[in-house]
């Protein structure tokens, strides 16, 4: 009995470090990121004949669907309901290919952000970490590494997107910088990635009321297939104007993080 539990294991763990991380087979893979601070849990429909997605909240980074590629016709509508159309995009998929198609601004202006995403297996030793600009009403910013590092995405907006920067496995202090200057808005200490895999941190709340500002970390690929995660979210103090900041334009030059 023993063996065949053993040999169970084996074959799960063999089948879990087998599934993809990304696209493949000709497939294309789409996920959706509630990022709108006042917008109700939605759903998600395709080709008005699919829910793909239900129920998804605030701060919501659902799990990747996998579609033949295609053009699809996608609407987002409060969950339970059909109307409104808070949101209606064509969404043209090419073959391996992945997707995060995140929900930005308050409801009243409420648009798609449409990412690629590159969940191709950092190296070993080494994590992809990038960052998402999606607070509508928090400023341009610098991200840098802790006491006064170098900047390593600088003047990053809203709906700011950038490449995916390697860095070592390990655990970071970073800080938030009002955009050109030394003025630290807030600290961000103990950003952990693991080894092999891809994050991405979403910015998102407001900075100046509620609900506030905070860091939502996605785990997109892992080497064990884990699921993209949502929740467990770092909370900003609102007052921190200056906290529009996760988001991304990675010079193209690898720097050495500061590790802890």
């Amino acid at each position: 009995m023993k063996r065949f539990t053993v040999a169970v294991l084996t074959l799960v763990l063999v089948l879990a470090m087998a599934m993809p991380t990304m696209a493949a087979n000709g497939k294309a893979r789409v996920r959706v990121v509630h990022a709108s601070p006042d917008a109700p849990a939605v759903d998600v429909w395709v080709n008005d004949s699919i829910k793909a997605f239900t129920n998804a909240p605030f701060k919501g980074v659902t799990a990747y669907a996998e579609l033949d590629p295609a053009t699809y016709n996608v609407k987002v509508v409060p969950a339970g309901a059909t109307t409104p159309v808070v949101i209606e995009a064509d969404l043209g998929l090419e073959a391996d290919k992945d997707y995060t198609v995140v929900a930005v601004n308050t409801l009243a202006n409420i648009e798609p952000l449409v990412l690629v995403d590159n969940n191709a297996t950092p190296a070993e030793g080494k994590a992809h970490v990038r960052f998402v600009h999606a607070s509508p009403d928090a400023p341009a910013v610098d991200i840098a590494v802790a006491n006064g590092g170098p900047v390593l995405f600088g003047n990053v907006p809203f709906k700011g997107v950038g490449d995916y920067l390697p860095v070592d496995a390990g655990t970071y202090d970073l800080e938030v910088r009002l955009a050109g200057t030394t003025t630290v808005v807030l600290s961000v200490p103990g950003v952990r990635l693991s080894n092999q895999t891809v994050y991405t941190i979403f910015a998102m709340g407001l900075a100046g009321g509620s609900p506030a500002l905070t860091a939502v970390p996605s785990v997109d690929a892992a080497p064990m297939a884990m699921l993209p995660v949502s929740g467990g979210a770092m909370d900003f103090t609102p007052i921190l104007m200056g906290l529009a900041g996760l988001s991304l334009l990675s010079g193209g030059a690898v720097l050495k993080l500061r590790k802890r």
